[in-house]
């Protein structure tokens, strides 16, 4: 078992098999925004649960870099394996194994559409994204072409820290699956990594309509987060 599989803190035990793509993420925003539950409850198969905290479901979007994505015994191929990416999700668990729902994936990147979705059945679609540094802060946008589009300016408000275990932060980011639906059965993919060390963060939302719903809020909840290691398992049928 490698140090990442040794000292991450896993919910249920890893699967017997070998993981099969690593990745590392970099640059991370996350902006996380009440949504009533009934209103995602439609966008999401009944086999999941739509889970709360605080009183309410969430909408997340995270806005970061990959790089070093690679298939398990393999070197990261230069043209492929770095790119921007964009994520909206929701919060879900089945028979109490808590995971992610994803609404949409963005990815500057064809060929990590294409792999995505062939894989993984996400919803991934080709968007042009960038991300730079401005003195003391990053600039992410990301536009898909059918009135998708994402742009902020964020950064990192005090030291990185690891979250509290109950805490909202917890519950919004400790999440080691995600699920899809293919053919009408649902499919669960682990994921892992060493849990999260997040930092407060300061964010300037210019334009958001990546969420599926409309979403009220002008101050979600912003965390940053440096750098996390990532490795992903194929699909399994529920």
């Amino acid at each position: 078992m490698s140090t990442l599989e040794e000292t991450a803190q896993r919910p249920w035990p890893l699967p017997e098999r070998s993981w099969v793509f690593a990745q590392t993420l970099e640059d991370l925003l996350f902006a996380h925004y009440r949504v009533p539950v009934e209103q995602l409850r439609p966008l999401v198969p009944e086999s999941l649960e739509v889970e709360q905290h605080s009183g309410s479901a969430w909408v997340s979007v995270t806005a970061f870099a990959v790089t070093a994505l690679r298939a398990r015994g393999l070197l990261p191929l230069p043209s492929v394996s770095s790119f921007y990416q964009l994520n909206v999700r929701t919060y879900v668990t089945h028979d109490d194994k808590p995971g992610v729902w994803f609404f949409s994936l963005d990815m500057s990147s064809p060929v990590a559409v294409e792999a995505a979705r062939r894989l993984y059945r996400l919803p991934c679609f080709r968007a042009d994204i960038s991300l730079r540094r401005r003195d003391d802060e990053l600039v992410f946008d990301s536009s898909r072409g059918d009135g998708k589009a994402f742009s902020a300016a964020y950064r990192a408000e005090g030291e990185l820290h690891a979250v509290e275990p109950g805490s909202l932060e917890h519950f919004l980011t400790e999440r080691y699956c995600l699920y899809a639906e293919h053919g009408g059965r649902l499919h669960r993919g682990d994921i892992h990594h060493r849990p999260w060390q997040l930092a407060t963060a300061s964010a300037r939302i210019d334009l958001n309509t990546m969420p599926p719903v409309r979403v009220t809020e002008v101050d979600p909840v912003v965390h940053f987060s440096a750098r996390e290691d990532v490795v992903i398992w194929p699909l399994d049928q529920v």
